[in-house]
């Protein structure tokens, strides 16, 4: 059974792509139900995704697709067998395009994972409890989606310096730099990088992907790390820099 408002962003997210082809955006969902943020709309999309009512088209901007109305039966699904995972962190840096040891972890969009994350250590005065703060695109730009979904205790020795947060990845743009779908991105918070390093990027205040950022005269530029996925050039003043990747976690 699906609450009210699940109902109603349900129906109104399937009237929308009915009439224009085009799903709502998050800012539209968030007044047509009346909600004050956009985490709430979040939760509602995860609650949907997991039931089987909507699914995320990959490498589209805010691409949603409903898979059945509220009053449909589901399609009958093969139940994957359990197998153990494991966690393991790995450092990340410029080199990082060479971590072929790395393998797919568990979150993705097709499965119903949402809200995974990587085997927790036992806490000890060594951790650090980094914030996992959503989702973020390896492909094409997403709506960021900026509010705490989850905590993971991460080895203080590990991160180094400063404020750091953590990102589900989504997409294979910057799968050439060891950069896998539903990798765990772990970003140490700042507003300036240097030209080669793997960045958070925010695009027209709304949008977040993670690039190679390369930096060239007035404009920015957003270098994928997979061939089939082009180069996007910005005007600086498009461009903010949210924070640095410096650690991947995976879970095999």
């Amino acid at each position: 059974m699906l609450t009210e408002k699940q109902q109603q962003l349900l129906s109104f997210i399937d009237e929308r792509v009915t009439a224009t082809g085009v799903s709502p955006s998050f800012e539209e969902m968030k007044e047509a139900l009346g909600l004050k943020s956009k985490s709430g709309i979040h939760r509602l999309i995860t609650a949907l995704e997991e039931r089987g009512f909507i699914r995320r088209l990959p490498h589209r901007a805010r691409a949603l697709e409903v898979v059945r109305k509220a009053n449909e039966a589901p399609a009958p699904q093969h139940t994957p067998q359990p197998h153990p995972h494991t966690a393991q962190p790995q450092a990340h840096g410029e080199q990082s395009d060479k971590a072929a040891n790395l393998s797919v972890v568990t979150p993705d969009f097709n499965a119903k994972r949402t809200g995974a994350r990587p085997n927790a250590p036992a806490q000890d005065e060594a951790a650090v409890d980094l914030p996992i703060l959503g989702r973020i695109a390896a492909g094409t730009p997403i709506e960021a989606i900026q509010h705490e979904v989850d905590r993971f205790p991460a080895p203080r020795a590990f991160l180094g310096g400063g404020e750091h947060y953590m990102l589900e990845v989504q997409g294979e743009s910057m799968i050439e730099a060891g950069i896998h779908d539903g990798d765990f991105a772990i970003i140490q918070r700042k507003d300036d990088a240097a030209t080669g390093d793997i960045v958070v990027a925010l695009v027209d205040g709304e949008e977040a992907t993670l690039k190679r950022l390369r930096k060239k005269g007035a404009s920015i530029a957003l270098e994928a790390a997979n061939p089939a996925f082009e180069t996007r050039i910005y005007g600086a003043d498009r461009v903010s820099v949210q924070g640095r990747l410096v650690g991947l976690m995976r879970r095999y």
